[in-house]
């Protein structure tokens, strides 16, 4: 395995500028241990991150579906193992999350197809946006483009610089495998 030319920056290493940071979210993952490589990005991040995370229209479970897929779409290991867990934390069952990978029936399809859309067209049809609306509300269809959005350009990071799985998650993804 190549090594990353910009790996998760150790404690020792943490910008001054970030040091409040790193006893909270941005310390805790690997994935912004990379983006501390850009102080000012990653604190430009932080107020879309609590929306998108904490605070969106869509809920929990539907978000962590929604994140699913766009890692499943994204192929991005890092992204698919983090909400495994994050799903199956939320009571997500096995197959269901492994569903996020084929085409699902009910509103779990809804949401595969969206998120495909938006990775294969950049929009939403408007008879699928109609459907989402009338399943998950007006808001809840800006917060899911947006969450896709934001977790594809997470997952360019995580690829680009191969931000490794945390070991955390990585022990939980080897001793449970979906």
């Amino acid at each position: 395995m190549t090594s990353s030319p910009c790996p998760p920056l150790p404690d020792e290493h943490w910008p001054a500028e970030i040091a409040e940071m790193k006893s909270g979210f941005a310390g805790a993952l690997n994935v912004y241990r990379t983006m501390a490589h850009h102080p000012d990005l990653l604190k430009a991040w932080t107020p879309l991150r609590q929306h998108i995370v904490k605070n969106n229209a869509l809920g929990p479970i539907r978000s962590e579906l929604v994140i699913l897929r766009a890692a499943h779409r994204m192929n991005s290991a890092y992204e698919w193992a983090h909400h495994v867990s994050r799903a199956r934390a939320l009571g997500i069952s096995d197959a269901r999350i492994e569903a996020m990978r084929g085409m699902p029936d009910g509103e779990d399809g809804l949401i595969v197809q969206a998120v495909d859309a938006i990775f294969d067209t950049r929009s939403l049809p408007s008879d699928l946006e109609l459907a989402l609306s009338a399943a998950i509300a007006k808001q809840g269809v800006f917060d899911l483009i947006a969450t896709v959005g934001f977790y594809s350009i997470l997952g360019c990071i995580l690829m680009t610089y191969q931000t490794p799985i945390d070991d955390a998650i990585a022990h939980e993804m080897a001793e449970r495998p979906l």
